[in-house]
This record gives C-alpha cells, sequence and structure tokens, in this order.
C-alpha cells in the first residue's frame, strides 16, 4: 500500500494527488453540507465576498504549500496560474449571469446549479488538462500552437464586436437543444428532472426543468471558456500538478464569485478588454521567450504583469461607469420558456 501512495503519477506521488482530491471533496461537502443547508436561502453580495475571499485564501494557502514543498519556481508559477485561471473566469461570470437570467432561476435556486456545474467543470477541467499534458510532454512544439491560439483569441476578443447576450434564447445552439430534448415550459423547484406525460407519445418519460437546461447551457460556456483557460495555464507551466490544482482552485471560488459579480454586469465594461491583453501577453511571452529564445521572462514578471493588467481594467471599469445604476438581476422566474414543439 506504501508503495502504490509514492508511486509517480503524472509526475507527482499519487498521495498527492489524493490528498487534494479529498480536499476538494472536503470543502464541497463543506460549503453544500453547512453553508447552504437552507434551499431557499439567497447568497448576498457581502455572503459572496466573503466566500470568495476564503476560496482565494485558501488556494494562496495551498499555494504556499507548493512553494515551501516544490520551491520558489513552483510556488511562483501556481500563484500566476491561479490568478490567471481568476482572472480568465470573470469573463466566464457574466455568460452565466446571462444565462440564469434568460432562464428566469431564482437566485435562490441558482447557487444549486452553480454547484451542479462546478462538479461537472473540475471532472471537464480534468480531462481537458490530462489530454493538454499527454500532448505537450509528448511534443513541446505544442506551446507554441498554444501561444499561437492565445495571441488569436485574444485579438479576437480585443476587436469583436459586442453581441446582444440578451437574446440568448432566440441563439441557434438553444434553438437545437430544444428541439432534441424534452424541457418542461415552468419551473419545478429546484428540481433538474421530473416525470410527466409527452405530448407526441402520450406516454409518462422523463423532462428536463428550465434549472437542468441552464445546467447544460452553463457547462456548454465552461468548456467554451476552456478552450481558452486550458492552454492559458500550460503555457505559464507543463507541471501537470500546478496546472490542475491552480485550474481547480480558481473553478471553485468561481461560485462565491459569481453573486458578487452578477449584479455589477454593467459595471466591468472593459475588463474583456484587460483579459484580452493578458492572453495576447502569455502567448507573446511563449513566442518570445520558448519558441525563439529570445528574452527569458521570469515567472514574477507575468504574475506582475497580469495582476497589474486586470487591476487596471477593474478599475478603468468602475471609473468609466461610475454614477450608473447597476444591472437589476431578476428574482422570479418567468412565466414560461419556450420548449420543444
Amino acid at each position: 500500500m506504501m508503495d502504490f501512495l509514492f508511486f509517480l503519477w503524472l509526475g507527482k506521488p499519487v498521495w498527492m494527488w489524493l490528498g487534494f482530491h479529498a480536499l476538494i471533496v472536503g470543502l464541497l461537502a463543506f460549503d453544500l453540507g453547512l453553508l447552504h443547508r437552507d434551499k431557499e436561502h439567497e447568497i448576498g453580495v457581502k455572503e459572496s465576498l466573503l466566500l470568495t475571499a476564503f476560496y482565494f485564501g485558501l488556494g494562496l494557502a495551498f499555494g504556499g504549500w507548493v512553494w515551501w514543498y516544490f520551491g520558489p519556481q513552483a510556488g511562483q508559477e501556481y500563484v500566476t496560474g491561479l490568478v490567471v485561471e481568476k482572472s480568465l473566469s470573470m469573463d466566464n461570470v457574466f455568460v452565466i449571469a446571462v444565462i440564469l437570467s434568460a432562464l428566469g432561476i431564482p437566485r435562490a435556486a441558482q447557487h444549486r446549479v452553480l454547484l451542479w456545474g462546478i462538479l461537472a467543470a473540475v471532472l471537464l477541467r480534468g480531462l481537458m488538462i490530462g489530454l493538454g499534458a499527454a500532448l505537450v510532454h509528448q511534443a513541446h512544439w505544442v506551446l507554441s500552437l498554444f501561444a499561437a491560439f492565445l495571441i488569436y483569441a485574444g485579438l479576437k476578443m480585443l476587436f469583436s464586436k459586442e453581441e446582444d447576450e440578451g437574446d440568448i434564447q432566440d441563439s441557434a445552439s438553444v434553438r437545437f437543444l430544444r428541439r432534441v430534448l424534452r424541457i418542461t415550459p415552468e419551473l419545478h423547484g429546484q428540481r433538474f428532472l421530473v416525470r410527466k406525460t409527452d405530448p407526441k407519445t402520450g406516454k409518462a418519460a422523463l423532462w428536463l426543468t428550465p434549472m437542468a437546461f441552464a445546467l447544460v447551457l452553463v457547462n456548454g460556456a465552461d468548456v467554451i471558456f476552456a478552450v481558452d483557460s486550458v492552454p492559458a495555464i500550460f503555457a505559464i507551466t507543463t507541471d501537470t500538478f500546478v496546472v490542475y490544482t491552480s485550474n481547480i482552485f480558481a473553478i471553485l471560488g468561481l461560485r462565491a464569485l459569481y453573486f458578487a459579480l452578477a449584479a455589477m454586469v454593467d459595471r466591468f465594461a472593459y475588463l474583456k478588454t484587460a483579459l484580452a491583453f493578458i492572453l495576447i501577453f502569455i502567448g507573446t511571452k511563449i513566442v518570445v521567450a520558448d519558441t525563439f529564445g529570445l528574452v527569458h521572462v521570469p515567472t514574477w514578471v507575468s504574475l506582475a504583469v497580469t495582476v497589474v493588467v486586470l487591476i487596471a481594467g477593474i478599475l478603468y471599469s468602475l471609473w468609466r461607469t461610475r454614477g450608473e445604476a447597476p444591472h437589476a438581476e431578476p428574482v422570479e422566474p418567468r412565466a414560461e420558456i419556450r420548449s420543444r414543439a
């Protein structure tokens, strides 16, 4: 048994992977079992900020252990990865807010959608990071492809026109899902599935509620954002343990961060610009430092640039939108949601 615990898997002993996942399971159980036993409890901005600080502080504490156990280089890479992933997740928060608002999910029920969404995100990110690690370790030139993609994604984010995200109900992907899935027009408490008669067959069948439909869309959004965030973290470090742990800690705080930012969506008008510059910087660093070997960019420089650009984007957004009323988020579900014909 002891030999198994010290067996190397993806470059680290098995006991490290087991210990980390035990910590994550404990945090999720604590969050769900103790903090949110009341299903009707609405998470306010103050509670959201406290939870965000708790998860981020815990992520930094874990980074302190990484720093102590593996050395300063690994510690800096972990903290940089955590900050970058947390920064990119902020844009994901705004998309999730649009999805939940468009589907009329009550604020008291949103934490349930986000909790299961985070569980799914942990599994999906794990698979994507595992695939990315295999590619990077088999062929180091894959990092150059990641860098080119990050620069492209940053430029696209920087110059793309603002889309009308409020029309999510009329998007092609949502219309397709409604055609192939049974979705009830109304909420059924906080249930994801209900059994009711299918008007086409006259037989009882399982139907998705708007809660489940929101969960599908939230997970789809996370996969799309992971396409940017996973290459971004591999552009910082190729240590699979550091990549995975920093990514998961960034995701864990996403649910808490949502309730603080969802009510202030309109106040962060220039955050996307800051995130675009961060992606371009990370991609350019790989091209200049690793692909061509022209200049070595220390990890602490990447961290400093990321923090400065992110803070500048947030402060500039708040300054430009000062005096504006915060975006009002609906707290009651809409009368109905268009289901499959």
